[in-house]
């Protein structure tokens, strides 16, 4: 509200269900023309009336190199399994926890010494960094689905 953007807050405990819950969410930004919906922090599945109403057209970004450690605390598995490269994905979101079509990623290597709160704070840069990149990507429209990628079209060149 301070920067002057719409503010709506749907809480989904107000809701019968969690259907129900997207149902509304999926209303509410449709009713204010949303064309692109980006998640960060949403810490939740989607469900299918927000997915059937977006298809193709939701955004997560996640603190791994998916396909490897989905779901919560990333880092920490990352940590706990003993890999030497971590890094960021940005994905379609698909009713599979962090399982759909891959848009961008970028790695982050894994530091002697790295905490969860070291090793995160590196990946959170970028994610700030590679997140707007595949939002611009996808508003382009010049993409296409191959099995579980995001291929960006090229223009031909003459």
């Amino acid at each position: 509200r301070e920067a002057g953007l719409d503010t709506v807050c749907l809480r989904q405990r107000d809701f019968d269900s969690r259907d129900a819950y997207d149902e509304a969410v999926a209303g509410v930004l449709r009713s204010h023309g949303v064309e692109l919906v980006c998640l960060a922090g949403f810490m939740r599945l989607v469900g299918a009336p927000l997915l059937g109403a977006f298809p193709n057209r939701i955004l997560n970004v996640h603190p791994s190199l998916l396909p490897a450690f989905p779901g919560l605390d990333a880092q920490q598995q990352a940590l706990d399994y003993g890999v030497r490269v971590a890094g960021a994905t940005v994905h379609l979101v698909t009713p599979e926890l962090d399982g759909g079509p891959i848009v961008m990623q970028a790695a982050v290597p894994v530091l002697p010494g790295d905490t969860v709160e070291s090793l995160s704070a590196r990946i959170l840069v970028e994610e700030h960094r590679m997140y707007p990149q595949a939002i611009a990507t996808i508003l382009d429209g010049r993409w296409r689905i191959d099995g579980r990628r995001v291929v960006v079209e090229t223009a031909s060149r003459q």
